[in-house]
């Protein structure tokens, strides 16, 4: 926030008082030239008081452009937060059309997104819970590429996630080996319609 020095006024003096004050002036000067006393002189007038300089005022500090790669990187770790809620949705649905999920994801990753979620709705199941997504980073990014690109990191917790038969309602018990919590690893590229994940491959590495 700029500091504004404030500059000391000088006030103008009262039009009245100068007035009286030119004409005492002009009756003293009169007075003693007509008693006729030499080397009597009236004083001239003191100066007018010079009004101070005005200090300049310090420049208001600039405000940093905005870095157009960290509010890249921020947009694509919320685009892939959204697309794991949108996938948890279609899971819980058994279909994504009734999802937003091609607003988030095209090509493999949407693709092998549809092709998931109707293997379990067609084996009689759904999901309950939700997938944790943390750590999400951005890991590479070229936004000077033709098409631009970049590749996430993201620790999936899915041990809340859990797979339910339709019929019975019960939870399905799975491999107590299995991977709950790993890494997974994102393709992201910057489509005419805006930044789409193609790609989701999950690693054998725990997180």
């Amino acid at each position: 926030m700029a500091t504004h020095t404030h500059m000391r006024r000088v006030r103008p003096r009262n039009t009245a008082l100068q007035s009286a004050g030119a004409f005492l002036l002009a009756s003293s000067f009169f007075l003693v030239s007509c008693s006729g006393e030499k080397g009597a002189e009236s004083k001239p007038p003191a100066p007018a008081t010079t009004p101070a300089a005005p200090t300049p005022t310090s420049a208001a500090p600039t405000t940093p452009a905005p870095d157009p790669t960290e509010e890249t990187k921020n947009q694509l770790v919320s685009l892939y937060r959204s697309y794991w809620g949108e996938m948890e949705k279609a899971y819980s649905l058994g279909s994504t059309k009734e999802t937003k999920l091609s607003q988030y994801a095209a090509g493999v990753a949407l693709t092998e997104a549809e092709k998931n979620v109707t293997t379990h709705s067609t084996a009689g199941r759904t999901t309950t819970g939700s997938v944790g997504v943390n750590n999400t980073t951005v890991t590479d990014l070229n936004l000077k590429a033709k098409l631009p690109l970049a590749t996430l990191s993201t620790c999936l917790d899915i041990s809340k996630w859990n797979l339910i038969d339709r019929a019975t309602k019960k939870k399905v018990e799975l491999p107590s080996d299995r991977l709950t919590r790993y890494v997974i690893t994102t393709k992201i590229e910057k489509w005419p319609q805006g930044w789409r994940i193609v790609l989701d491959e999950p690693q054998e590495q725990t997180c």
